[in-house]
């Protein structure tokens, strides 16, 4: 395994290059290192995600801000951001930029598995792609990511492209669209009057 590290954070983290974890060992490895984002992929490899720029960084924000919007005024949803660690099926553990879970699949959870990685794939997953970055948050990485969430059993992914003013669009069982030129992005009919502005979240 090739850990990706920041020269800020290789001195905190070291793990070996063969190391592979099961999400409980994963879970406790997040647990000593608080200050690192970490991702595990479904074959027990860990990554370590590096901060975003400060462009994106308000991208993202605008991002959750919209969707926690949405999640409040329908009601039905509960809206997460970047910071949320999910326990897919596969067994990584993966953690959108923003996505929502029907508040019903949430509170079917126990306190428990609130608590720690919560073992679901979200309904609605958004990932915010800086394609000049590399490593695990660069654009192939990302397209890796979104594939995983439709497999799955995600309903709806978005993968913004803000350089590009355009959106990615992967529904389940259905290949990626692109959209383009897109300043409003609405969503499929399983989540009714969800509709992200993205002149707003273009403008950083």
């Amino acid at each position: 395994m090739t850990l990706t590290t920041s020269p800020a954070l290789a001195s905190q983290l070291r793990l070996p290059a063969d190391l592979r974890l099961t999400p409980d060992q994963f879970a406790l490895v997040c647990a000593e290192n608080r200050e690192s984002v970490l991702e595990l992929t479904a074959g027990g490899r860990v990554l370590l995600m590096t901060p975003t720029g400060s462009e994106t960084g308000s991208r993202s924000g605008e991002l959750f801000f919209q969707l926690k919007l949405f999640a409040q005024h329908q009601g039905r949803w509960k809206a997460f951001d970047s910071s949320t660690g999910f326990l897919l099926p596969d067994g990584s553990v993966l953690s959108p930029d923003a996505s929502l879970v029907r508040l019903d699949r949430w509170q079917a959870l126990s306190p428990e598995q609130r608590r720690g990685f919560a073992p679901l794939c979200p309904d609605l997953v958004v990932e915010l792609a800086s394609p000049s970055d590399e490593g695990p948050r660069g654009l192939t990485a990302l397209r890796r990511k979104m594939d995983a969430y439709q497999a799955n059993g995600a309903r709806l992914a978005w993968l913004l492209l803000p350089d590009e003013q355009a959106v990615e669009v992967w529904s389940a069982n259905a290949e990626p669209q692109r959209l383009e030129p897109s300043l409003v992005l609405e969503a499929s009919a399983e989540f009714p009057g969800l509709q992200l502005q993205l002149a707003e979240i273009w403008a950083g």
